[in-house]
């Protein structure tokens, strides 16, 4: 097959998801197109199978604001046409699946019949798309869309319940790569004195509650020798710094900023926090989970799916900084619990495995792409 795979290049975890999915459809020997206005952050083009476009947005005087959908609508119609590609995958609702809509209409009138799926995410739904100024263009594309997915349950029903959709969605979870990994980053690196290391991954958005992970880290620093790691930038990295600063914690902390080898840090980590706002899935979770680091993080949206209580690690109440401070110190401090935690949480991630997921979205490709073949018939 010939796949196009639309896509925000950046470290969000839409982002990486379909990246990693059109990699490994391309082992598989798909073509795989991705196509986007920057080159994606997890892409290696080291298949033949890989081809990025750029989608490159002209600024005029009469605009204020650049025109991306169209720009990209105009993208996706030139590499339908050129690269005859066989089917449209686009991640993240807006604007991806309007623009790929529209594509697919003004190749219609040319004999040109391109089916396109739509992945939803998590904030795509659960805040931008709740917006009465998008929901109606949102509400019509994800119906007008040849198949529709969702990373959890949880997201499937967020949709189903704020939207008018009569499609039928799938849901498909987030997954991770199966092969076992050795790196080569040593932990006294960041703990030279023996410390217990924490860690936290994200785009540094409100939705992430920053400032949670910094209060749940100084609780655990009066009662544990330990030490924060956080990765990631974003719009609450200075309020984070502020914080850190009021709570005597800044000696103890070590920003990293956007890197390319998070998993590979966080690999170091005896405990990953996570207590979002809200999470559609939690692949952040999941990564850190899938290189044996136990995970705390709030009960919402689908971490519980991910996050198994007890089992994974602990899932306490989104805003209940002392709870999740209390199991965080409880696991910390008795060491062969905290070796348990880390096995079980590396075997409830295999069942994310990606061989098997890519699987139900290549079989869900096939048959999207026979039903085209039926219609025309």
């Amino acid at each position: 097959m010939k796949i196009g795979i639309v896509l925000y290049p950046t470290y969000g975890g839409s982002g990486i998801v379909a990246t990693e999915l059109g990699k490994s459809l391309a082992e598989k020997g798909h073509e795989v197109h991705f196509i986007a206005y920057k080159f994606p952050v997890r892409l290696n083009v080291s298949s033949n199978n890989i081809f990025y476009h750029e989608i490159r947005v002209n600024t005029y005087p009469l605009f204020q604001y650049p025109p991306y959908e169209s720009s990209l609508t105009s993208k996706l119609v030139d590499i339908i046409r050129f690269e005859k590609l066989d089917l449209l995958h686009v991640h993240y609702a807006i604007p991806h699946a309007s623009a790929a809509y529209t594509a697919q209409q003004i190749l219609k009138e040319e004999g040109i019949h391109i089916p396109f799926i739509t992945t939803l995410h998590g904030t795509d739904i659960t805040l931008v798309g709740k917006d009465p100024f998008f929901k109606p263009v949102i509400t019509y594309s994800i119906n007008k869309s040849d198949a529709v997915t969702a990373v959890s349950e949880s997201l499937k029903q967020d949709t189903l319940t704020n939207f008018g959709i009569k499609n039928d969605i799938q849901v498909i979870p987030n997954f991770i790569a199966p092969e076992e990994h050795d790196f080569l980053i040593k932990k006294e690196s960041y703990a030279p004195d023996g410390e217990l290391l924490i860690s936290h991954v994200s785009n540094f958005r409100k939705v992430k509650r920053i400032e949670d992970v910094v209060k749940i880290f100084a609780l655990i620093k009066e009662k544990i020798n330990a030490r924060l790691i956080l990765i990631g930038d974003g719009p609450e990295r200075a309020k984070i710094e502020l914080l850190c600063r009021e709570l005597g914690t800044c000696s103890s902390t070590s920003f990293l900023g956007n890197i390319n080898n998070a998993r590979e840090i966080v690999s170091i980590s005896d405990l990953f926090l996570l207590p979002s706002e809200t999470e559609s899935f939690g692949l952040a979770a999941l990564e850190a989970m899938s290189v044996g680091v136990p995970v705390i993080s709030s009960n919402t949206g689908g971490l519980p799916e991910v996050n198994i209580d007890g089992y994974s690690g602990y899932l306490c109440d989104v805003g209940d900084t002392e709870s999740m401070a209390q199991r965080a110190i409880e696991l910390l401090s008795d060491a062969d619990k905290l070796t348990q935690f880390k096995k079980q949480a590396k075997q409830q991630s295999r069942l994310f495995d990606q061989n098997e997921i890519v699987d139900q979205y290549v079989n869900l490709y096939e048959s999207v792409i026979n039903k085209k073949h039926v219609l025309q018939d």
